[in-house]
């Protein structure tokens, strides 16, 4: 495992993304797409890993791993994806995406019909914790991906997935204990949660959704010999989540930095270059 190189990079998307600039490639691209719950991002490798472009873009057309709106999910792709050919001057033809752990088929089928109908070619369809894991080099342990609308959990042994669960707690339960407790709207509790000068203020509110969530994991991690638990997705940066994490699981507790952005490098550097 190599946190350091793959901080290196994920801090790279980010600026890539904050940019809207690429870098310099050669051959065969390849994309990932995340369709989260509260963004949705594409990330571009070339056919060796290395990183070339991302793009990103607040959404609400997924809850809890089900695209609710599917025109304005291909909308939002395709507008994502034309906005990196224009950036990169070609055309991006093969995808990966990824699924919370667990999800029905035919939930599976219309997130793999989003992607399709904007004009990628889908190549490969693999879960979320372990396109993370793929990041993060994590051959044993725990990859734990708390999104928008999910908690995801895969457990690794010997570089093999040997459980993968999926439990709807995530950021947006957070949102909602924010609104209730503030007697705010959703959106302003929203905008709240993700002000990093208010954390000190907001996090203890949400904390108990913090440790539930830590809890889930702790009930799948019965039975497997875990030392390391891996946090990414967007619902875990404060700063105090890992925290949370460690004292109700009494388990090393990592945190890569851009979160957000483990997932979606994942899923690009499991896209191949033939259809699925």
């Amino acid at each position: 495992m190599n946190y350091e190189q793959a901080n290196s990079t994920l801090r790279e998307i980010a600026r890539l993304i904050d940019e809207k600039s690429c870098n310099p490639y050669e051959g065969e691209l390849r994309t990932g797409v995340d369709l989260g719950t509260a963004n949705i991002v594409l990330v571009v490798v070339d056919k060796d890993g290395n990183l070339v472009a991302g793009a990103s873009q607040p959404s609400t057309v997924v809850r809890d791993g089900i695209v609710v709106d599917y025109l304005g999910a291909v909308r939002t792709v395709r507008r994502l994806k034309d906005e990196l050919e224009e950036r990169l001057g070609v055309s991006l033809a093969n995808a990966a995406t990824a699924i919370p752990p667990g999800i029905i088929a035919g939930n599976v089928k219309v997130i793999s019909n989003v992607v399709e109908g904007a004009d990628f070619n889908l190549t490969k369809v693999i879960d979320e914790p372990t396109a993370a894991s793929h990041v993060l080099g994590v051959r044993d342990g725990a990859v734990v991906d708390v999104g928008g609308g999910t908690t995801g959990i895969s457990i690794l042994k010997d570089g093999e997935v040997v459980l993968t669960a999926d439990e709807p707690t995530g950021g947006t339960h957070m949102t909602l204990v924010l609104a209730g407790a503030y007697g705010v709207s959703v959106e302003e509790a929203e905008t709240m949660k993700k002000d990093p000068e208010k954390e000190r203020e907001v996090f203890p509110v949400i904390r108990p959704v913090a440790e539930k969530m830590a809890s889930i994991v702790k009930n799948c991690l019965v039975g497997h010999e875990v030392e390391t638990v891996h946090l990414v997705g967007g619902a875990c940066t404060f700063s105090g989540f890992d925290d949370v994490f460690s004292k109700v699981l009494g388990l090393e507790i990592c945190k890569p930095e851009e979160p957000l952005l483990v997932t979606p490098l994942g899923i690009a550097l499991n896209c191949k270059g033939e259809a699925r």
